[in-house]
């Protein structure tokens, strides 16, 4: 892979895939899920919906963060990017923990608190949303030796084997299929959807589309077979779908005389992983034709997605609190939680982040200097894009 070139596809699939993110937390007052806060009433289609794309949100934010990895690496020694991780990781991940998830934690248990400051009184400190964060952190430095081996000679032959997997046209599904055995397997050990490290199936689960990333990352044939094959992967994904809620559908009592609940958790798991890696085949692939292009908007949002997602949740948690009390139905409430929340997040970021150096640090943003540099680079990429016939 050209490290020395754009992918403003991955920019875009990034902002994408962290605005899922935002969108899939301004529904989880309303689906009757347990989260911090939750309205009196649920809506059992709205959790039907998020159901589905929660398959597939995650998996693609860790598989742009792996590709994302191996282009900050290319142009660091290990230990200036185990540096570079821990500020724009770290820093943000322990500012994160004693600033901003704190209002989340209050709101919550809001009847067991004296006040506000009791928390730091207890020191109840969580990480809740700040768990990607996280997680991040600890595979991306994880996985510094691989990284190191893939960019060596010595890794010539694995990624001929794999890249010749991948040009068949069942290549990619092939190579996801211990995607789908690991997690099944375990799952039986590891039920729970923790997103805690010691939880082995979900950090085997994302790590697995991290460590994909790294692999694309490391060669152009294989983003040019997920180009080639992108009709098929979204033929696959369409299939998935269906299975997916033909099975979500389907009742209880109609499969329980001929199924045990173990072998009826594996398949279900089975279709979760098949219908995640089918659809990040499929946008990776489409992703290079339609969104492969330089633009102003996409460079700042690119720049605030990182502070938007550390702030989206308490924001949204906060206000929730406030308009779950209201007597209207869950669709007004719904759009008055997206508008208020949204502008409010997008305000803090413009007006106390992103104009000083010490939020851009807190928030894990680069600084003005670099920016300003790569900016002008950016807008002679993007004028010699316009003048093209």
């Amino acid at each position: 892979m050209n490290t020395s070139k754009r992918r403003y596809d991955l920019d875009w699939l990034r902002v994408i895939a962290i605005l899922a993110v935002y969108f899939h937390h301004i529904g989880m007052p309303f689906n009757g899920d347990d989260f911090h806060i939750m309205n009196s009433e649920s809506s059992k289609l709205l959790d039907d919906i998020m159901v589905y794309f929660e398959q597939f949100r995650l998996p693609l934010l860790f598989l742009i963060s792996g590709t994302g990895t191996v282009l900050a690496f290319s142009k660091r020694t290990w230990k200036q990017f185990f540096k570079e991780r821990s500020r724009r990781l770290l820093v943000p991940l322990f500012f994160g923990v004693i600033f901003i998830v704190p209002p989340q934690t209050y709101y919550q248990y809001i009847t067991e608190f004296n006040s506000y400051w009791q928390i730091y009184k207890e020191v109840k400190f969580e990480t809740n949303h700040l768990w990607f964060i996280e997680n991040l952190y600890v595979i991306s430095i994880l996985v510094i030796p691989l990284i190191i081996f893939l960019k060596s000679k010595r890794s010539g032959k694995i990624k001929n084997w794999f890249e010749k997997i991948s040009s068949r046209k069942i290549g990619f599904l092939l190579i996801g299929f211990p995607l789908v055995i690991g997690t099944i397997i375990l799952k039986r050990y590891y039920p729970s959807g923790s997103s805690s490290l010691t939880n082995l199936s979900e950090t085997f689960y994302y790590t697995y589309f991290f460590i994909a990333g790294i692999l694309f990352a490391n060669s152009q044939i294989f983003w040019e077979n997920l180009k080639t094959k992108r009709r098929f992967h979204f033929v696959l994904f369409i299939i998935s779908s269906l299975l997916f809620y033909g099975y979500y559908f389907i009742p209880n009592s109609f499969v329980k005389p001929y199924l045990s609940i173990s072998i009826r958790w594996d398949i279900w798991y089975g279709l979760c992983c098949t219908l995640g890696w089918s659809f990040v085949l499929t946008i990776l692939g489409y992703g290079q034709v339609y969104f492969n292009q330089p633009s102003q908007h996409l460079k700042r949002m690119n720049e605030a997605i990182y502070p938007f997602y550390i702030l989206h949740q308490t924001i949204i948690v906060i206000f929730a609190y406030y308009i779950i009390q209201l007597e209207l139905n869950i669709l007004i409430k719904l759009i008055i939680l997206s508008v208020s929340s949204f502008l409010t997040i997008i305000c803090i970021y413009r007006f106390f982040i992103y104009p000083f150096k010490i939020t851009r640090i807190l928030f894990g943003m680069k600084n003005h200097k670099n920016n300003s540099i790569k900016e002008k680079g950016y807008n002679n990429i993007h004028k010699k894009q316009l003048r093209k016939p």
